[in-house]
């Protein structure tokens, strides 16, 4: 008779169900690798994973990996032996570090569809409000007011909906890139149905998460704004204590939630358990190299796509930027001939161009940059699978 199992999904247990069945809910995206899964014949205690299930996601170690761990387990069991001579073991024992751009393109290449699809849903939003502001703009026979009123609402309403899809593309991007990563393939709607359903989990702690980050930055923002205002000995120390002070709060933050996106789909985690398992493996690998640590492998992918995404936004700027460079040039002469900033700020404000329509070079170069974006959660999906690995 063929095994069967029960699989417990939000909460909920589902089956019993044999491998085939299971195989069905796996293709809808209905069964993750990290959902809890256990024989139906099996005491409810003996709860383990769908990955662990044979023959549905086929994510068994490789037979060295397992020996490997074997012989850590073995060398801890011990207890007598010499600290450092344990360690040694523990960095022994770990698999190799996979490089984690190679996988993240390899990845993003073999499901460009549906990564593209996903990038759809912000790139849509953006499309619709910047086209049809033009259309009304130019529009004969429409009063001006009229035509600013509508294009408002319309663009307000596109950022809403923009913002409402982020979560779906959020949980999107891991559930894809989990099944890819372990050699499997899914069509996009089971991705898409899959991720809708992680919608009030992933919603709720990314408004918690990107809450704090905005805070942070407008905390950054208003450390310059005193800078500037009041350029005195005293504002001057207490703005470079109060930066100092910041860097340490968004670098500690920044530890904290690495790996929430990754917990909270993949491990169908809570808040609270997103958030200290997050840390927790943030903080993992002190054996390790400090450049093959998660924190600093995860600070580096940071890295890179901000840098990449400034080179996009500076040459899709830079022909106003090239334009306006005379104007913030007097006025950064006239804020450095003592004269009253507040007034020169002031001037400034008043002296940029109304129309801040973007041209269809930027609006392209946004578009592409939203195309590559989910490079970014690969390598972080990457990141996750590796650092778990290690662990």
């Amino acid at each position: 008779m063929a095994e069967e199992w029960i699989i417990r999904v939000q909460g909920k247990e589902y089956g019993p169900a044999d491998l085939a069945t299971l195989r069905e809910w796996k293709a809808d995206g209905r069964v993750l690798p990290a959902n809890p899964a256990r024989q139906a014949d099996v005491n409810e205690a003996h709860w383990k994973t769908a990955g662990d299930i044979p023959g549905l996601f086929q994510v068994e170690p490789p037979p060295v990996q397992g020996t490997a761990r074997n012989q850590r387990s073995a060398a801890y069991a011990q207890g007598s032996g010499d600290p450092k001579e344990i360690s040694d073991q523990k960095s022994k024992s770990r698999p190799p570090s996979r490089n984690i751009l190679v996988e993240t393109f390899r990845i993003y290449f073999r499901g460009f569809f549906q990564f593209f699809c996903l990038s759809l849903l912000s790139i849509v939003p953006i499309l619709c409000a910047e086209l049809t502001s033009r259309f009304i703009d130019t529009a004969p026979g429409v009063n001006v007011n009229l035509r600013t009123l509508v294009a408002v609402a319309f663009g307000l309403c596109m950022l809403i909906l923009r913002i409402v899809l982020i979560p779906v593309y959020i949980a999107g991007i891991q559930i894809l890139t989990a099944e890819l990563a372990t050699g499997h393939r899914i069509g996009f709607f089971s991705v898409l149905n899959a991720a809708v359903k992680y919608w009030p989990r992933v919603a709720g702690l990314g408004l918690f998460v990107y809450g704090v980050f905005f805070l942070l930055i407008l905390f950054a923002l208003g450390i310059a704004i005193m800078v500037v205002t009041s350029a005195t000995l005293f504002s001057i120390v207490l703005a470079l204590g109060l930066l100092a002070f910041q860097v340490w709060l968004f670098g500690r933050f920044f530890i904290n939630v690495l790996f929430w996106q990754q917990f909270t789909v993949l491990e169908n985690a809570n808040a609270n358990e997103a958030l200290r398992e997050s840390r927790r493996l943030a903080r993992s690998g002190r054996d390790l190299p400090w450049y093959q640590r998660p924190l600093w492998r995860g600070a580096l992918i940071v890295s890179i796509w901000i840098a990449f995404a400034l080179a996009i936004a500076v040459v899709a700027m830079w022909p106003r930027l090239a334009a306006e460079w005379p104007l913030v040039r007097d006025s950064f002469s006239q804020l450095g001939a003592a004269q009253d900033p507040q007034v020169v700020l002031q001037k400034m404000m008043a002296s940029l161009p109304k129309n801040q329509t973007a041209s269809f070079s930027e609006l392209g170069l946004t578009v592409l940059q939203r195309i590559l974006q989910p490079l970014l959660g690969i390598a972080f999906v990457v990141l996750y699978l590796d650092s778990r690995q290690q662990e």
